[in-house]
């Protein structure tokens, strides 16, 4: 693990020049990029007269069209506000820029952040909380979203996120694949594994009826399948403070002795596989399940594959699965215009009741009037995991750690060894905790 280098702060090179703080290499960047970021933004249409909003974001292919269809809606059910999204690189890239903004006090109106990356991005810094009556005024009230991401979004009693969605890892099985192996139950759905064993013949007779594989998974990077079983076995990682390293050297390395068997012990799944192998090998019928992200639900509805999706499995005595939410936040502005804010809100309200148009693509609403609408059990096969969404583990606390993140990187290294056969469970396991106390051993750089 020798030449780390995270990727969040790479084009800061702080570390490296200490003449210049992080705070005050932050302010300036933040000053230049305030005003270079929205060069790219969309066009608002702004009427004359109305409230300018700005707002960044980082969807992207088929979340991208759907946010932008949505956002259009919103531009012409309410004339008076005026628009203006910017699209950034999604990950490490789009989490830079909006610190360096923000630190400058020149962030834009809103800006849309992984949950999972909120504890380590210095809310009281970075982010401004909202107005707890002018959200009740719109209806975004505690009451209309589930506790478990909910009480996420708020840090010393104040409330900093509001959030849209929540995604996870899904299982997604071929239904005339899984028909043949026997595994659909009456009700038309598989009969889901309960156990380690349970799974594994599942996956061999599916691989009996494919000639190929049980299952896809992304070999190249199985941090979310780990992080998944991880949890369920009961695990932490981190300690809330980001500070101190949990990790339990033989739960992991239990995980990972089923990674182990079911990538190159049993061939049931790939054990060298990148993501759009994934993808492609439960789409093309050569694995007749996958665990992947629920994000995919349109590639296989757009190419006509007989499948349904479920809960992650009960590996390991639950049925968490590693997950994240899509929310919306204010960055740090030194002067934040009160209309400006209303306007804001009102939109995140907007998308919040339109969000059964955001489902269509695989996320869960986290606004529970369209979670709980008679449209979104309508909507299958989406509303068939729904329940996902009150089973989800987040990642680790650590301004290291979230969707995109160093945290992910650095285990992938050791994870992925697994499934080439390159390092032992056990080895990997304790490579996994050495990368992590390097990790909180680093200063945030925010």
């Amino acid at each position: 693990m020798t030449g780390l280098i995270v990727e969040e702060i790479t084009v800061m090179d702080q570390y490296v020049r200490p003449a210049l703080s992080r705070r005050r290499f932050l302010t300036a960047a933040g000053a230049a990029l305030a005003g270079t970021a929205l060069l790219s933004g969309c066009s608002s249409g702004a009427r004359p007269g109305a409230t300018l909003v700005r707002e960044w974001n980082l969807f992207s292919g088929g979340d991208g069209q759907r946010h932008v269809s949505m956002q259009d809606t919103f531009r012409q059910r309410t004339p008076g506000t005026a628009l203006q999204a910017t699209v950034l690189p999604w990950g490490a890239p789009f989490y830079t820029k909006l610190a360096m903004a923000a630190a400058g006090g020149r962030g834009p109106d809103l800006a849309t952040m992984h949950l999972s990356r909120l504890p380590g991005f210095s809310p009281a810094t970075l982010l401004d909380p909202y107005p707890s009556d002018l959200l009740a005024e719109y209806g975004i009230t505690q009451d209309k979203f589930l506790p478990e991401v909910w009480n996420r979004c708020a840090v010393d009693g104040q409330v900093y996120a509001v959030p849209l969605d929540t995604h996870m890892i899904v299982h997604y099985y071929n239904t005339e694949i899984c028909g043949q192996a026997g595994l659909i139950g009456a009700d038309g759905k598989l009969v889901s594994p309960r156990g380690p064993d349970e799974l594994l013949e599942q996956l061999r007779a599916v691989k009996e009826v494919t000639g190929n594989f049980g299952a896809s998974l992304e070999a190249e990077q199985p941090w979310r399948f780990f992080a998944s079983l991880y949890a369920q076995m009961g695990g932490e990682m981190i300690d809330a403070n980001g500070t101190r390293v949990l990790l339990d050297v033989d739960r992991a390395t239990e995980a990972l002795e089923l990674l182990r068997r079911l990538a190159i012990d049993e061939q049931l799944i790939p054990g060298s596989a990148d993501y759009p192998a994934t993808v492609a090998l439960f789409g093309g019928g050569q694995a007749g399940m996958s665990f992947n992200g629920e994000w995919e639900v349109t590639t296989y509805v757009d190419a006509e594959l007989p499948f349904g999706m479920a809960q992650m499995p009960d590996v390991y005595g639950s049925r968490l699965a590693l997950g994240d939410s899509h929310t919306y936040v204010l960055p740090k502005q030194a002067v934040r215009d009160p209309e400006v804010l209303r306007a804001t809100v009102e939109f995140i309200a907007a998308m919040l009741e339109d969000s059964l148009e955001w489902a269509k693509g695989g996320h869960v609403p986290a606004y529970q009037p369209v979670a709980r609408s008679a449209q979104y059990a309508a909507l299958r096969p989406q509303s068939e995991y729904a329940a996902s969404a009150g089973a989800v583990a987040f990642d680790p606390p650590g301004w290291f750690s979230g969707s995109g993140s160093t945290l992910e990187t650095v285990a992938n290294d050791a994870l992925g060894s697994v499934m080439t056969g390159a390092l032992q469970p056990q080895a990997a396991a304790a490579q996994l905790k050495t990368a992590l106390q390097r990790l909180v051993s680093i200063p945030s750089p925010v």
